[in-house]
């Protein structure tokens, strides 16, 4: 089964990185089929379940080296930074006027 390396995007309901920083382990979830009983979807696999966190991307790496799993790396994208100071909402060259 295929682990994943990666590390997660910031939450949208936060202004914060606190929990983007670590990365993730997570492995690729099964085959699910709905239970009888109740409709509810299930699997036979648990690893699926498993979610590891690690400080680093090496030592996640190392990780799933020592212990043979076979992983997939997916480097982060970065968000593109558009940096605005409060002078420019009045600025001159504005292509349209401000108002509220």
């Amino acid at each position: 089964m295929l682990a994943r390396i990666y590390r997660p995007a910031k939450t949208a309901m936060q202004s914060g990185r606190a929990k983007a920083q670590e990365w993730l382990l997570e492995f690729e979830a099964g085959a699910v089929a709905p239970e009888a009983l109740m409709g509810w979807q299930s699997t036979a696999d648990t690893n699926g379940q498993v979610r590891l966190t690690f400080a680093s991307r090496e030592e996640a790496i190392d990780f799933a080296r020592r212990n043979a799993i076979p992983h997939q790396v997916v480097e982060p994208r970065e968000p593109r930074r558009v940096i605005r100071s409060y002078s420019d909402n009045f600025a001159y060259r504005r292509k349209e006027p401000w108002s509220h």
